[in-house]
């Protein structure tokens, strides 16, 4: 069986390197193979633009979001007696990208983002889909070097408040069962949701929406995934019907 991670060791100068150990101390992480961390902040358009065969950290990414949904889900499971479709819903909010973009602002992941000139003209330090996916990418790097255990850590000592608001029913609504609730007691249909359009790389794609409820379209709304787009115009029709939960 090949090793995890067979890539060619790139470089980092001795000014990074220093930050990533004081951004190991502050957060309490001790890396035995620091490019895999370094490997976290790559964003693929910093990967695209180089011409020395770096590597971005969508793999990393992808591991990430599993690794964040076992440690969530576990915990959940083990600290919560609801039924699994609240299960689920709490679940959605705390791996949100909304949730995980207030993490990497926490954690200063911004500063150490690593991404190519055009997406740094265009705001893309600030993107909550690059931070969030940002975020999966370091879970990953911790798990791979130090270990789920270390992972669960990192990942519970940073989204607890999020965990608490959305079981305390203060975090952000979902806007799409209020919104069906409501059509389907007053009008008896549920309401349609429509992609109108989507537009970027595929690794940042944005995505358009409209939702018609009783022969009334309301939108477009956007967002980062098909989700994120549906709840946003969800809570459009929300704002301009004019009700409320």
């Amino acid at each position: 069986m090949s090793g995890r991670n067979t890539m060619k060791a790139p470089f980092i100068s001795e000014d990074r390197r220093k930050e990533l150990l004081f951004f190991q101390e502050r957060n309490g992480l001790s890396f035995s193979d620091i490019a895999l961390l370094h490997n976290a902040f790559i964003h693929s358009s910093y990967a695209n633009e180089s011409k020395a065969g770096v590597k971005d950290n969508e793999r990393l990414e992808f591991l990430g979001d599993s690794v964040l949904s076992v440690v969530v889900s576990d915990w959940l499971y083990s600290n919560l007696s609801v039924n699994e479709g609240e299960l689920t819903r709490i679940r959605s909010l705390v791996v949100s990208e909304d949730a995980l973009h207030e993490v990497a602002l926490k954690l200063g992941l911004d500063r150490l983002l690593l991404i190519g000139h055009g997406e740094e003209l265009t705001g893309g330090r600030t993107k909550k889909a690059i931070l969030a996916d940002c975020t999966e990418a370091l879970f990953a790097a911790v798990y791979l070097d130090m270990g789920f255990e270390a992972a669960r850590a990192l990942i519970l000592a940073n989204l607890l408040p999020q965990l608490e608001d959305a079981i305390g029913n203060r975090s952000r609504k979902d806007y799409k069962t209020e919104l069906q609730e409501y059509v389907q007691k007053r009008y008896k249909k549920v309401p349609v949701y429509t992609m109108t359009g989507s537009k970027g790389p595929e690794h940042d794609q944005t995505f358009y929406y409209t939702v018609t409820v009783n022969n009334v379209t309301y939108g477009p709304a956007e967002g980062h995934n098909r989700k994120d787009a549906e709840q946003n115009v969800a809570r459009l029709a929300i704002q301009e019907i004019g009700f409320s939960s």
